[in-house]
């Protein structure tokens, strides 16, 4: 392995990966990268096996959001934002209209997840239907059709019939999503990313314990072949940058010096 593979230039924008640093931003991502894997499979529901992914999806969907810290969780951090926000009304410079725009959504947000109806939640989680899959999905090939007869009829439905019921079942969760993604969207954006170099592949952060950050994000060119693999809490972390080798091989730590973005999202 040469340097010339692995010592790179300051990156253009490419492929972003971040790490949460506390538990209330792992939920956060995992909510929203699952939204986004279900409207993924919800729009191409041509083949049954499309359908069981968007399935698949739902129930993780189900489990995530049945833990009731987690809509408290998005209350709280849609407040944080909301007053921190409100600060800014009376500075000069700053766009009224626009902010007014952020925090008219994010009040909504807010307003929605205190009028969250739990019967509706618990009726969606607690149906016959969609408990028969849970309860088989965790056994390899459970959900045969010989095993569920009724799911194997409803998964060759027709598309329309299909969305129809998944649009049903994960309308109870929708404000659930709403809220996250529009928190990610603000979260990532107060943060401007910074250029740094990994000697030897490695680099070391320690955070500041009165300015708390919640979520790294770490950004390389777009041909790099290398990625980052991080350890740590929110008082200390280390990222070590390895090169792809095949999915067959372990990847092996960058030589030389890497250069990378990194954004410090509070």
């Amino acid at each position: 392995m040469t340097n010339a593979s692995t010592a790179e230039s300051p990156p253009r924008k490419g492929p972003i990966f971040e790490h949460p640093l506390n538990e209330r931003m792992r939920g956060f991502l995992r909510l929203e990268f699952l939204f986004k894997q279900f409207d993924g499979y919800r729009q191409q529901l041509s083949q049954p096996a499309l359908a069981r992914a968007a399935m698949y999806s739902l129930l993780d969907l189900h489990t995530i959001t049945s833990r009731n810290e987690l809509r408290n969780e998005l209350i709280k951090e849609l407040e944080r934002h909301i007053n921190v926000l409100r600060e800014f009304q009376s500075r000069r410079g700053v766009d009224i209209e626009r902010l007014n725009e952020v925090l008219t959504r994010l009040s909504s947000h807010r307003d929605r997840l205190y009028s969250i109806n739990g019967q509706e939640l618990a009726k969606t989680r607690d149906s016959e239907f969609l408990a028969a899959i849970r309860h088989r999905i965790s056994i390899p090939g459970g959900t045969c059709d010989f095993d569920l007869p009724e799911y194997a009829h409803w998964l060759n439905q027709a598309s329309d019939v299909l969305k129809k019921d998944l649009d049903s079942w994960i309308e109870p969760m929708r404000p659930l999503g709403g809220a996250v993604t529009d928190l990610l969207w603000i979260t990532r954006e107060n943060a401007r990313p910074r250029e740094e170099i990994a000697q030897d592949g490695s680099h070391h952060i320690n955070f500041e314990r009165e300015s708390p950050i919640q979520l790294l994000r770490i950004i390389l060119t777009p041909e790099s072949k290398l990625y980052p693999q991080i350890s740590g809490s929110h008082h200390r972390c280390s990222i070590r940058f390895l090169e792809w080798q095949s999915a067959a091989n372990r990847g092996v730590q960058a030589q030389g010096s890497v250069h990378f973005l990194l954004a410090r999202c509070s």
